[in-house]
């Protein structure tokens, strides 16, 4: 199994604006790093531990924010934050936390900078009970769901189960996972497929999804 994260730094660049494919209403119009993160990376299970801690990150930080601000400054948090390695994070100090304020690259949000340590050391508990990536596959047991909407249906901004697995982590000491960030996290790692069932990364991640539940 391919454990590459998929993140902007592994996006296909070929993608253009023009080529006449089928895509979901949410990718700015023009834009190729979106139609890029759109095609490549959302809706595509995910399996690797420290890819979803960092995306986890990454739309904590999203929050009240558009996600093409947060896409063109993921290599910047990830320069400032170790790679958003959980193992370095969760013991890094108050002074290099609190440096990252005057880092015009990232988002300089003192609570969410804060939250990285806090996060960090919750996933590495989490991870030594049961695995990150386990935990969040036991949640739809192994198989991604899909809504099978349909161009023009509102996309669900939480539901009951986003709802649950946030209580659930805020126990677990988790910070700036609100049941919208989860049900958003959830999406774009495919434990969700809210590709509309016209687009034409749709199939592609359910076959992924099958390939993977079936090994």
């Amino acid at each position: 199994m391919d454990k590459k994260p998929v993140t902007s730094r592994h996006l296909d660049n070929k993608v253009r604006v023009n080529d006449g494919l089928t895509r979901c209403n949410w990718p700015v119009k023009g834009d190729e790093l979106y139609l890029a993160y759109h095609d490549n990376a959302w809706g595509v299970p995910e399996y690797d531990d420290h890819a979803l801690f960092a995306k986890l990150i990454l739309d904590g930080f999203q929050a009240g924010l558009s996600w093409i601000v947060i896409l063109r400054k993921e290599e910047a948090f990830r320069k400032a934050f170790h790679n958003l390695d959980p193992n370095i994070l969760a013991t890094i100090s108050d002074e290099a936390l609190e440096a990252q304020m005057q880092n015009a690259d990232i988002v300089r949000n003192r609570s969410k900078i804060f939250a990285l340590r806090t996060n960090a050391q919750a996933y590495l508990i989490l991870h030594q009970e049961i695995g990150f990536s386990n935990y969040w596959w036991g949640q739809v047991n192994g198989n991604p769901l899909n809504n099978k909407l349909k161009a023009g249906d509102a996309y669900p901004t939480k539901t009951e189960l986003s709802e649950a697995i946030s209580k659930d982590l805020k126990k677990r000491g988790f910070k700036f996972i609100g049941p919208t960030i989860i049900y958003a996290f959830m999406q774009a790692v495919g434990l969700i497929n809210d590709h509309f069932i016209t687009c034409h990364c749709h199939d592609k991640c359910v076959n992924l999804a099958k390939k993977n539940f079936n090994q």
